[in-house]
């Protein structure tokens, strides 16, 4: 069995109670609101691990309150690294690499878990506690973490606010969004089969200058159109070889 506490009560701290209280191996002792004053004492129930699923911002601050610094204390970060950490802890990270929301509850099966230690029994530990939710456990540098969630940003915030502006493009224009959304399916499942760069298609690939100009006189809001010539111009870059 192992003890976790986890610290914080947003969308990852939210998914982890749900899918740790689902494994029998697993125990949640306590859930900690970040923004409250807490010491934690040496009460009977010490879990293995605190992991602390707040802000970036919040880590280092929610880090120090932790008094019983014999146990393993993580994070959950893709962009903090390990040493922001008091060094005069035990200290990892415990990185589902996902998007959260706080009331969607997702299988964690085939959720890349990054994990992160100073010492080899502590690897061990993060390494079991991984597994007993998800078929992939990684041990991943804070480099290579730093990188990772770099990407993550474009293929999933930024995706997800271009989805936001043509939500807007169509509903300004009268035209359902839902009429797209086959559309994002197929784009997302294409990239199962094809890298990206083999399965981009559109009038910047084709180097379609007029349907680009069209499109930019269309648009009527500034903010829009410096995206469009912005993303316009890196796909055309990209290829520009091969056009």
């Amino acid at each position: 069995m192992i003890k976790v506490s986890l610290v914080g009560t947003g969308a990852v701290s939210t998914q982890l109670q749900h899918i740790f209280k689902k494994t029998a191996q697993i125990e949640v002792v306590e859930i900690l609101a970040s923004r409250e004053h807490f010491d934690i004492s040496l009460a009977n129930d010490i879990p293995d691990v605190y992991i602390i699923a707040v802000s970036d911002d919040a880590i280092i601050d929610v880090s120090k309150k932790i008094k019983n610094s014999r146990k393993l204390i993580v994070h959950t970060s893709g962009s903090v690294p390990l040493n922001a950490l008091p060094k005069e802890i035990r200290r990892g990270v415990f990185y589902p690499l996902q998007t959260f929301s706080k009331d969607r509850k997702i299988s964690f099966e085939q959720i890349p878990i990054c994990i992160e230690a100073e010492h080899e029994k502590d690897l061990v530990l993060l390494n079991k506690l991984g597994h007993l939710i998800s078929t992939q456990v990684l041990k991943i540098s804070s480099e290579q973490r730093k990188t990772i969630h770099l990407a993550a940003v474009f293929v999933n915030n930024f995706s997800n606010h271009m989805f936001h502006l043509a939500s807007e493009i169509c509903t300004k224009n009268d035209v359902p969004f839902d009429i797209l959304k086959p559309l994002i399916q197929e784009t997302v499942a294409k990239i199962q089969l094809l890298s990206p760069l083999q399965a981009q298609t559109g009038p910047a690939r084709r180097n379609d200058t007029q349907t680009i100009e069209r499109h930019l006189n269309q648009l009527n809001n500034k903010t829009h159109e410096l995206v469009y010539e912005v993303v316009t111009n890196s796909i055309k870059e990209t290829y520009e070889k091969k056009l």
